[in-house]
């Protein structure tokens, strides 16, 4: 088999995350071949950090990397990752590389941005008119200019043709372990999470702030670890004993400093943290009904299917098929509204 060829764009100042979680993915990606000796493990990706100049680059956080090549040197490449921009070094190397990105487009499989990368991606004309993912630091940015992205500053990643685009940061890991799933299959992409410690494969569709993340945000010390426990046992007893007793504490102290904290009761809690998962869960079609509801503590497709009604106003089926409905291109607003709400999520191409 032979490795796909990965090319890592880097300049001076590219954030390390962005650069190193897809790195680490694509180097780790091994599948078992039974047609050799030995079933031996044969690599899927060949890994190769592109500078726009021969010169090492800085990295945000002070590690200097050097590239194998610079652009002029770089071979043909599957799959482009745009990971900075220029840099610091002013507009001539901003061209040079947006040159470079016109010319290889075509002959690419697929190329994506990472984090400030949508900057000289989105430079070359190639995203007009089309969906971007962007960190939420940088949507009002991007947004003035670039007017004909469709900016949407809530999620992880999107696919959008052969354009990719990404938050960064830790979301890089997620969407190159999407990417190796599109190549290798779902066992491999899982193989791969498990050996990153990885404590859950997110899709493309989940919000750059999750749930767990705004609960600790918002709670004190006190329960600063419980939110984050939550959301890993869902399937488990969560009733207001078993989460006083984790607390350590009496289960009528519990319910009023969780009150307090929270401002909504143990049980809403617990509620409303099942159905924002399962709201991930349904925008994967190999999940069943039955199967979410198993894998979220209900016990039964019915009543996880009236707690959802409850929770959301609609069935599980129904936001699934909802969610699942093809985007008008016509859109008035150049950058999606950040929603939070599991009622009015927006909707996102499914990065296949």
């Amino acid at each position: 088999m032979n490795p796909k060829t990965v090319g890592l764009i880097l300049a001076e100042e590219v954030a390390a995350a962005d650069l190193m979680g897809p790195a680490e993915v694509f180097s780790r990606a091994t599948i078992r071949r039974n047609d050799q000796p030995e079933t031996r493990e044969s690599r899927c990706y060949r890994v190769m950090t592109i500078g726009i100049t021969a010169e090492p680059c800085v990295t945000e956080c002070g590690i200097v990397i050097s590239p194998h090549v610079d652009l002029e040197s770089a071979p043909p490449l599957d799959t482009v990752f745009v990971c900075s921009e220029s840099g610091c070094n002013g507009e001539r190397l901003s061209r040079r590389l947006i040159k470079w990105l016109k010319q290889r487009a075509p002959n690419t499989r697929r190329i994506a941005a990472l984090g400030r990368g949508i900057y000289a991606l989105a430079a070359t004309g190639l995203l007009d008119g089309r969906q971007a993912v962007i960190h939420w630091r940088f949507a009002k940015d991007v947004a003035s200019r670039f007017p004909k992205l469709r900016i949407n500053p809530n999620n992880l990643f999107v696919k959008d043709g052969p354009f990719y685009t990404c938050a960064g940061g830790t979301s890089a890991v997620d969407f190159a372990l999407g990417l190796v799933e599109d190549d290798y299959g779902r066992r491999v992409a899982l193989a791969l999470a498990r050996e990153l410690v990885v404590q859950v494969k997110r899709s493309g569709e989940q919000e750059q702030c999750s749930e767990a993340l705004k609960f600790q945000i918002q709670s004190s010390d006190r329960f600063a670890d419980l939110p984050a426990w939550i959301f890993s046992h869902l399937r488990d007893d969560l009733s207001i004993d078993a989460l006083a007793q984790r607390a350590a504490m009496s289960r009528r102290n519990f319910t009023r400093l969780f009150h307090e904290a929270f401002g909504k009761t143990p049980a809403q809690f617990v509620a409303e943290a099942r159905i924002a998962e399962a709201q991930q869960r349904l925008l994967v079609p190999r999940n069943s009904i039955e199967s979410i509801a198993s894998s979220l503590g209900f016990r039964s497709a019915d009543v996880f299917s009236v707690a959802f009604e409850r929770c959301t106003g609609i069935r599980p089926r129904i936001y699934r098929s909802l969610r699942r409905a093809p985007k008008s291109n016509n859109s008035s607003a150049n950058v999606a509204p950040h929603k939070s709400s599991g009622r009015s999520r927006s909707t996102v191409l499914r990065a296949a």
